[in-house]
């Protein structure tokens, strides 16, 4: 394995992109403490709205979801 597969490799890596666009991954750090696995967000940073991964419930968006929401971005499919 690559370490570009690594987690934290492609969260850096998102966060970078995100930040193009004026936007920031949140992550639920607090659900891991559960047990249950720990979600993440996309915040607009202009007005602090969450514009992706709160539905159905908060920090609802696994990881491969967000570098989905990122990589539609960069084509222009938002």
């Amino acid at each position: 394995m690559s370490r570009k597969e690594f987690d934290a490799s492609r969260m850096r890596r998102m966060k970078r992109v995100a930040a193009r666009y004026g936007l920031t991954i949140l992550t639920a750090d607090k659900v891991k403490v559960l047990g249950q696995p720990g979600g993440h967000a996309v915040r607009e940073d202009a007005t602090f709205k969450i514009v992706y991964g709160d539905v159905p419930k908060p920090f609802s968006a696994s990881l491969d979801e967000v570098e989905s929401y990122l990589d539609a971005l960069e084509a222009g499919e938002e």
